[in-house]
């Protein structure tokens, strides 16, 4: 039988509106009934704020593609939640700033680029690897911390041209542990329909974690400053150099932050999430993990992983997608309507909020067999049934769609292969493991308690069955 991890309550009806605020404020995860995962499109009225929520692909494909100039806005609650740490970043800008900052950092993350990215993702890898192997064996780490630092300094490298090191990465990692755990995912001022002039105030903790944070960035940005190098391999460099097309100025000091922020936060922290809940699954279903050991014992044996394995490595790739599938880094995917709109013949006012839900979608009853289990074959190119691709949305969709898509896929796949030739991952026993909505989908509380336990790297053997099809870099999608 399949691993169905837990997931919280389903209630049997709409919570009423004290109870509905209250989860809410504790965990977005937990507001929906069993109903909610059957719907293809939900409205609400909470407080203030109109709600649509489009829960099926034609509803999704309408309002994110179709009409996506019309939803153009992130919502209230997103943009205010992270514009200490964001400023007017590519993930929270809209209009003409949105417009200018995405033709600049796309082409800096593009799919083009991996040749340059690669060796330093699995350098990188290696190296905790090698780290791993002085711990003695069935000693407790934090598999989230361990795969927030992975990622930190491999972004680090990739993309800023420089090593991060271990104390700036505890620093910048715990800083922003720190600033989701503060930040609510949903707060009631943003359902009042508050203007944006309106104050919100967000407590002293919260505005040290953002000047830590920022105190690293604004390192990296002078360091490299300082070091005069040229802009190859390096986004500080791009974003230096970069020129606003109507103008013909550069870009600010704190624009460049803004937008190194954006892709720190994008680069490690969600892909992190994904390998941490990866090695979660793993240790709960011995019959997946044997399939990646075998499939990586095949393909690279003691060797180390280079771009061309990627199609070569479809099981792993399905168990990321997988993964993805359980726990959509962003649950939730919010938009204000900046105009009046129709969408299947439903009239959203302005100032609505128009939602597409990953974890819903990813988890619905009529677009997923077995919505709730663990089930990577059904991402393999040979399984049955297609993959509607506004059913399955871990990346956004349309014009919004992450740039990073690329770049964090091969990083999680390379890195589970290459952490997997060396080791495996089991949960502490007696440890409960629950998802909770902040600004990502992250285990509630402190991390991920799981103890390592080396394997032996295999020589190189046959061909693993399965192979990814040709033309996709990645395999599928």
């Amino acid at each position: 039988m399949p691993f169905i991890p837990p997931y919280p309550p389903r209630h049997a009806k709409r919570l009423p509106i004290h109870k509905l605020l209250r989860k809410l404020a504790e965990n977005f995860l937990g507001i929906w009934t069993q109903e909610s995962f059957r719907y293809r499109m939900m409205r609400a009225k909470v407080l203030n704020r109109s709600v649509l929520v489009c829960n099926g692909p034609t509803w999704v494909r309408e309002a994110f593609v179709v009409q996506n100039d019309a939803i153009e806005r992130k919502s209230p609650q997103m943009r205010h939640a992270l514009k200490p740490l964001l400023g007017d970043g590519l993930f929270i800008s809209d209009g003409p700033v949105w417009a200018k900052r995405r033709k600049l950092v796309a082409p800096i993350i593009h799919a083009s680029r991996l040749s340059e990215f690669v060796p330093t993702m699995v350098a990188t890898a290696l190296e905790m690897r090698e780290r791993w192997t002085e711990v003695p064996a069935g000693q407790e780490i934090n598999a989230l911390t361990e795969m927030a630092e992975l990622t930190a300094e491999i972004i680090c490298r990739t993309i800023f041209g420089r090593t991060l090191g271990a104390s700036h990465a505890h620093e910048i990692v715990d800083s922003f542990s720190d600033y989701q755990s503060r930040i609510g995912q949903t707060a009631v001022t943003s359902m009042l329909g508050l203007p944006d002039w309106f104050p919100r105030f967000h407590s002293r903790a919260i505005h040290r974690s953002v000047d830590r944070i920022t105190h690293v960035l604004d390192d990296i940005i002078e360091s490299y400053r300082q070091r005069g190098e040229t802009s190859e391999g390096a986004m500080i460099g791009h974003l230096l150099e970069a020129k606003d097309p109507d103008t013909g100025e550069p870009l600010t000091t704190e624009a460049v932050r803004n937008e190194a922020a954006v892709i720190f936060m994008a680069g490690h922290e969600t892909t992190a999430n994904t390998l941490a809940w990866t090695w979660y699954l793993l240790s709960q279903a011995p019959d997946v993990e044997a399939k990646l050991h075998a499939e990586i014992d095949a393909v690279l044996g003691t060797r180390t992983a280079t771009l061309a394995d990627l199609p070569r490595l479809p099981y792993a790739r399905a168990i990321i997608d997988e993964t993805l599938r359980l726990y959509p880094p962003v649950p939730i995917l919010a938009r204000e309507a900046v105009r009046k709109m129709d969408i299947h013949g439903r009239k959203i006012g302005k100032g609505s909020l128009v939602m597409a839900v990953p974890w819903l979608l990813h988890r619905h009853e009529l677009f997923w067999d077995e919505p709730d289990a663990f089930i990577p074959e059904r991402f393999l190119p040979s399984a049955g049934r297609p993959i509607d691709k506004y059913a399955y949305v871990p990346f956004a969709m349309g014009p919004r769609v992450c740039a990073g898509m690329a770049f964090g896929i091969a990083e999680s796949v390379l890195c589970l292969a290459t952490l997997a030739q060396g080791f495996t991952l089991r949960l502490r026993p007696g440890a409960k493991v629950d998802p909770v909505a902040r600004l990502t989908l992250r285990p509630e509380g402190d991390g991920l308690p799981m103890t390592l336990h080396p394997r032996e790297l295999a020589v190189n053997g046959s061909e693993p069955p399965s192979a990814a099809p040709s033309g996709c870099p990645f395999g599928h999608g």
